[in-house]
């Protein structure tokens, strides 16, 4: 393989296309390993999550020039004040992180990674610290035996809870799936609120032209949870909006709310992505907290993903109880550590 670093931004936008159509064949295809996902985070490097870094990401090609992996690395101190290499989207905003490369391609690809680090064109790290890895990520098990043959240390640290709920392709199907006490709680819900006397409307936002000001309303729902509003920095809000534009134009924006007389209730912001619904923040107007308004969005997106044969609605990092309530199965993310 022919290894190359990309120092620049303009250098990773160069290579756009080519990386998004790896990442179609990567072992690991989630939304945050996107082109227009980890372009846009490094601009404002998290939201201001990182006060500085260095781009540092490996592409390999093979000899026909034919690119077979990406490494999206840069060079920061970490949480723990030692030099280190992290991936791009390290670490709150970033749900799932990887390197990209088609499964064949894993192990000769890190075995020629780990040799770049180990030369002088690497920075002076002394951790490779990678987060958000999927516990059932092949990156897993071929990073500890490429440490191995280096000689290097290999620890994994589990991370958060991951549920994910597997969908049917019919509702009636789903809620049967589900515990009965939570099937008639869901039921109940929902036709609470629709048989509140006033007009009920959920939606998905389908006009660019509108996007700013939903994406607003969004920030007002959010902003309602104390946690929330101090997460909503000025450069984080320039990051989350830069990021629905994006994925507006891209055509995977799922930035659904819920109305009772035309008074936004309740707001979900998600990704419609290679048939599954990745459930990313969320928030809701307290003033209307006795009517679940949040549970019974849910309910619609689920409904409609049903409807729409959705594979799955991921609920990403967080083990809210509700999660599991509405029948999602667990797994985890897990941080890996390799050391010189």
């Amino acid at each position: 393989m022919q290894l190359k670093v990309i120092h620049t931004l303009p250098e990773m936008n160069a290579l756009s296309d080519e990386w998004n159509n790896l990442l179609i064949h990567s072992a690991s295809h989630v939304p945050f390993l996107r082109h227009e996902y980890l372009s846009i985070w490094w601009q404002t490097l998290g939201g201001g999550e990182w006060p500085h870094g260095e781009l540092h990401t490996v592409t390999a090609r093979q000899e026909d020039g034919q690119l077979v992996g990406i490494a999206p690395l840069f060079f920061t101190d970490n949480r723990d004040g030692e030099p280190a290499l992290m991936f791009l989207g390290s670490i709150e905003i970033s749900d799932y992180l990887d390197v990209i490369a088609p499964t064949e391609q894993l192990p000769t690809f890190l075995d020629e990674l780990l040799d770049h680090l180990d030369s002088p064109l690497a920075p002076a790290w002394r951790v490779l610290d990678l987060y958000n890895l999927l516990d059932s990520s092949p990156t897993l098990a071929a990073l500890k035996e490429a440490a191995a043959r280096k000689g290097w240390s290999y620890t994994e640290e589990p991370l958060q809870h991951c549920p994910y709920i597997p969908l049917p392709g019919d509702w009636e199907v789903y809620l049967a799936g589900v515990d009965k006490k939570q099937r008639h709680e869901i039921r109940r819900k929902m036709r609470r609120i629709e048989e509140n006397g006033q007009p009920v409307r959920w939606y998905i936002v389908d006009d660019e032209a509108k996007l700013d000001g939903e994406v607003d309303e969004f920030f007002r729902l959010m902003e309602q949870d104390p946690k929330k509003q101090r997460f909503l920095t000025p450069i984080m809000r320039e990051q989350m909006r830069a990021m629905a534009r994006a994925f507006y134009k891209a055509g995977w924006l799922q930035l659904a709310f819920v109305e009772v007389g035309g008074e936004k209730m309740a707001v979900y912001f998600n990704f419609d992505y290679m048939n599954q619904v990745w459930v990313y923040n969320s928030g809701l107007d307290f003033k209307y907290y006795e009517y679940s308004p949040g549970w019974v969005l849910l309910a619609y997106i689920l409904r409609w993903a049903n409807e729409q044969k959705r594979e799955c609605l991921d609920f990403m990092r967080g083990e809210e109880d509700y999660k599991y309530r509405f029948g999602a199965l667990d797994r985890r993310v897990v941080r890996a550590i390799v050391r010189r």
